[in-house]
């Protein structure tokens, strides 16, 4: 089949598939991934393609519906039996999948890249953990892809598979709400930022069972995302929420990515955190629930995050990038949670797998039982200067890491992502990205002065492409 061969393999990610639509990827590149998917299942769980039981979803970008259109095809072609769930965010999905024991899930979605994006994210019962869900490489189904030949014709049925519609809502709505005592909540004011994305479906139905205020910004589902870039991370993106806090006199925020699984904390001043200080407040709440409980973090997230969980009486387990990495750490040392700087938080009994909304309803029991400004805990949590993650464009990787391996020898904590260096009063990681030529460089000190000197000394060994 001629499209084997045109495929490119760039939009084969570490974690999901995804690129520009139509043109990286189309109905015919899915319909491939969708047959190595049902062998990729079928191999894995041992069991007849016609056997298989999926649920289905989509995001609003334009590209998600005829990618699905085009999965669901090959499904039912295949004999499989299919749950649609329609319109949802990830966190549904992933609730889905593990919730209801399906075989595997299929979620059309380009994550939070910009609106000209199409792409997909799958996800398996996990054999080896029931009450775990596990995820699909798209470099690994890639790999897969290339030894297989099309159309799979030994696996096609004369029957075909069947398909229905499903709504999760309420029992998702359930399980959100068994993280928290709603009636210990505060009457909080809070504004959230889902930017004409997939939580926009949800949140209000979870706030109508608070008894906190919401001032929902932008909740229409929108595939262009007008108002904002769909990476909360982006430079500006929380600049609307920020003036909507301090115009309405709130006691926080949270701006969410448009497919949903990531969510950061904006304090009353309109201040944003990061990822591994958000995460912060609901480790306190799972803490305080599961005393002595282990919590995942990795290994960029701030010495905040190690130093706050042992004072709080948890242990915490350090981890490589990724949140595949993070759920085996959480699955393999007895974690509760899980939170990276990239603001994934996933949970051991949310099937060990994203999800933003519990991590908001916990950050408001947090907050409601501290009872403190946001600002002032946060605070209270800053305990040293952390520097961005910086990314520089080199000639050789191996040899910028080898320069950084000689001359840190003595103080390298270990090499499980890169290469973390530590000592007295600062430490940092220098990684590779997996899948541009670049270094990733981390740096966080006791004071702001050595940070900026720490990091003049590691750029200064970095030969940087101009």
């Amino acid at each position: 089949m001629a499209y084997k061969e045109n495929l490119d393999a760039a939009i084969f990610k570490a974690y999901d598939i995804r690129g520009i639509y139509p043109g990286q990827i189309n109905e015919q590149i899915v319909n491939l991934i969708a047959q190595t998917y049902l062998k990729f299942l079928s191999d894995k769980l041992n069991k007849p393609i016609k056997d298989l039981k999926l649920v289905v979803c989509r995001d609003i970008r334009k590209s998600s519906e005829p990618i699905l259109n085009e999965a669901i095809k090959v499904f039912l072609q295949y004999g499989a039996t299919i749950d649609n769930l329609g319109l949802v965010s990830i966190n549904d999905y992933y609730f889905a999948v593990g919730h209801y024991g399906y075989d595997g899930g299929f979620l059309a979605t380009a994550s939070h890249n910009p609106p000209q994006y199409g792409g997909v994210k799958m996800a398996y019962k996990n054999i080896n953990y029931s009450d775990s869900i596990d995820f699909v490489s798209g470099k690994e189904l890639y790999q897969i892809l290339q030894n297989l030949d099309f159309p799979l014709v030994k696996e096609k049925e004369k029957v075909k598979g069947t398909i229905q519609d499903r709504d999760i809502s309420a029992d998702h709505l359930e399980h959100i709400f068994s993280f928290i005592d709603n009636e210990k909540l505060k009457p909080l004011k809070v504004v959230v930022d889902t930017g004409n994305g997939m939580n926009g479906l949800l949140l209000p139905k979870i706030f109508s069972q608070l008894p906190c205020e919401l001032i929902h910004l932008f909740p229409e589902l929108d595939g262009d995302f007008p108002n904002r870039a769909p990476n909360p991370l982006t430079a500006g993106a929380p600049d609307k929420l920020a003036a909507k806090i301090k115009e309405v006199g709130a006691d926080l925020g949270f701006i969410c990515d448009v497919d949903g699984d990531r969510i950061n904390l904006l304090d009353e001043q309109g201040n944003f955190y990061k990822g591994d200080m958000s995460m912060l407040p609901m480790t306190k709440a799972m803490l305080d629930k599961y005393p002595g409980a282990g919590i995942v973090y990795n290994l960029i997230c701030s010495h905040s995050v190690k130093d706050m969980i042992k004072k709080w009486g948890g242990q915490p387990i350090r981890s490589e990038v990724g949140y595949m990495n993070l759920a085996r750490h959480m699955r393999e040392e007895n974690g509760v949670m899980s939170g990276e700087v990239s603001a994934h938080f996933a949970f051991k009994k949310n099937y060990y797998a994203d999800n933003a909304f519990i991590a908001l309803v916990l950050t408001l029991a947090a907050i409601s039982q501290d009872g403190r400004k946001v600002s002032e805990i946060m605070k209270d949590y800053s305990l040293y200067a952390k520097s961005e993650e910086m990314n520089f464009t080199v000639d050789n990787i191996d040899l910028e890491l080898d320069k950084i391996r000689d001359y840190y020898r003595d103080n390298i904590l270990d090499e499980i992502d890169g290469i973390t260096v530590e000592a007295k009063d600062w430490w940092f990681n220098v990684r590779a990205s997996n899948t541009e030529p670049l270094l990733r460089v981390t740096v966080e000190a006791i004071s702001e002065k050595v940070l900026k000197q720490k990091i003049a000394e590691v750029l200064g060994m970095i030969d940087i492409k101009k």
